[in-house]
């Protein structure tokens, strides 16, 4: 797929994506598990007609040999973007570290981080690229 055309697929994901997070945050408000936002983002955006992988195992590869230590990718739509969700009092630099990393070891382009824990959703997003793709 050529670059822009390739953004341009990946920018469409991301705000179908944080349309329904939204959509999921107003209906549901901010105080559950996280594993209830991700099964009804997961819903909402196969019923858009997305393929969705869910709770994506993630090996680590290292020199010649492959890790596997239970990392998963809480949401991966159309293969982009990697979308980790969490429910915490505020995202912090270890919470990017990590989705920064999943698009390392994945060789993905964009991550959404969503934390449902906010009183406006628009406030708990971020949206980050590997740069080095």
């Amino acid at each position: 797929m050529h670059g822009d055309t390739l953004r341009s697929t990946e920018d469409h994901l991301a705000t179908v994506t944080i349309g329904k997070a939204i959509e999921v945050h107003r209906a549901l408000g901010p105080g559950l598990l996280e594993s209830a936002y991700q099964e009804c983002l997961c819903y909402e955006l196969q019923a858009s007609g997305l393929y969705v992988e869910w709770e994506k195992p993630m090996p680590i590869v290292y020199k010649d040999i492959v890790l596997e230590h239970g990392y998963r990718l809480d949401l991966l739509v159309e293969d982009q973007p990697v979308t980790e969700l969490k429910t915490v009092e505020a995202l912090n630099d270890l919470h990017v570290a990590q989705l920064l990393t999943y698009l390392k070891f994945g060789n993905h382009r964009l991550g959404l981080l969503i934390n449902f824990r906010v009183k406006m959703l628009r406030d708990g997003i971020k949206r980050l690229t590997n740069f080095s793709l």
